[in-house]
């Protein structure tokens, strides 16, 4: 059984809650974890959870993020199937993270940006998640920046990476990129006040994290 954990996005300027990102979990042995393989998560599934989890949200939130890679992005049944999804929860707008994953499938920037115009027409906006790290560095990115709507820096990614000096100047980049192209920046990963200090410090107002709220699950 999978289901959909929630985690807040708050614009901590006058704090209020601007949307929520979907986390898939899958239900083993009475525990809730991280499925092994996302890609085998039918997307029938995977949206049937998404109209009943943010039908819940109606009135609340303006916005729901979910994770797709660019492979999946791309799909056109995927696609169609988001849509509906789409279609289903409005008014709230569906916001697809495309991650930093790599796959085994070439996509180039222009199958991104022509599935990037017809979601677009759907309402449905494209978040490029993870920036910095793994495929979604400035270079590879920097094409279909200016078609976005959102990027989201993952500092749990620096961490990981044993990269937690880099955090502070690769923000300030990446907060000149979005104002350069407009877009909506959000901090992810916050875990302590030290955290949420430097994103006031660099005037971040948008952020996710422990520190604001631990992913829940939403009785459906």
């Amino acid at each position: 059984m999978y289901r959909y954990f929630l985690q807040p996005q708050l614009n901590v300027l006058n704090n209020s809650l601007i949307g929520y990102e979907m986390l898939i979990r899958q239900r083993v042995a009475d525990h809730w974890v991280l499925p092994r393989e996302f890609e085998t998560i039918p997307i029938d599934v995977q949206a049937d959870l998404i109209r009943q989890t943010a039908q819940k949200l109606r009135l609340k939130v303006a916005s729901v993020s979910y994770n797709v890679n660019q492979t999946q992005f791309v799909n056109p049944t995927i696609a169609k199937t988001i849509v509906a999804a789409q279609r289903a929860i409005y008014p709230i707008t569906l916001v697809l993270e495309v991650t930093e994953e790599l796959t085994d499938a070439t996509i180039s920037d222009e199958q991104v940006i022509d599935q990037v115009h017809y979601f677009d027409e759907q309402g449905i906006q494209l978040s490029l998640d993870d920036i910095g790290t793994g495929i979604n560095t400035y270079e590879h990115i920097e094409p279909i920046l200016s078609y976005a709507s959102e990027i989201k820096f993952a500092m749990q990614n620096f961490r990981e990476a044993g990269r937690e000096d880099e955090i502070p100047e690769a923000l300030k980049f990446w907060k000149k990129i979005s104002q350069q192209y407009r877009l909506r920046l959000i901090l992810e990963g916050v875990e302590n006040a030290e955290e949420d200090e430097l994103a006031n410090q660099l005037e971040i107002p948008l952020r996710q994290g422990w520190y604001y709220g631990k992913p829940h699950l939403v009785a459906l």
